[in-house]
């Protein structure tokens, strides 16, 4: 295995966050997280780390990361597709793809946490 980064974003709700992120084509690795109370997914390459942070308030978190990928518009499709609830509740949504002045094409998804993730591939 190849050495990397990898964030470390909270979950107020482990499930919630479980189920959220296998809709978008990750599935649940690593230790067992009812048990430790942290979970980790991955699809493809990407893998995100979760901890339990009941306190979390998804409406003013500020925790992020990015994900560079092959494409961006094809990958946004994709979620767009599968339908990213849009939650006032929680903020969770699906931001549409735009051209970055640093040559990436780009989109954002929060999920319901709070935490932005950013999506881009070189344009």
């Amino acid at each position: 295995m190849s050495e990397r980064a990898i964030p470390v974003l909270p979950a107020r709700d482990l499930a919630e966050t479980l189920a959220f992120y296998e809709r978008l084509g990750f599935v649940e690795t690593g230790t067992t997280w009812d048990v430790y109370r942290y979970l980790i997914v991955s699809r493809d390459q990407y893998e995100l780390h979760f901890f339990e942070a009941r306190d979390v308030d998804p409406l003013t978190t500020a925790s992020g990361c990015y994900l560079r990928v092959a494409d961006a518009d094809a990958l946004y499709a994709e979620w767009e597709r599968i339908g990213v609830p849009h939650d006032a509740a929680t903020g969770s949504r699906l931001i549409a793809p735009v051209d970055t002045p640093y040559r990436m094409r780009e989109f954002a998804l929060v999920d319901p946490n709070g935490n932005l993730l950013r999506v881009g591939s070189i344009d």
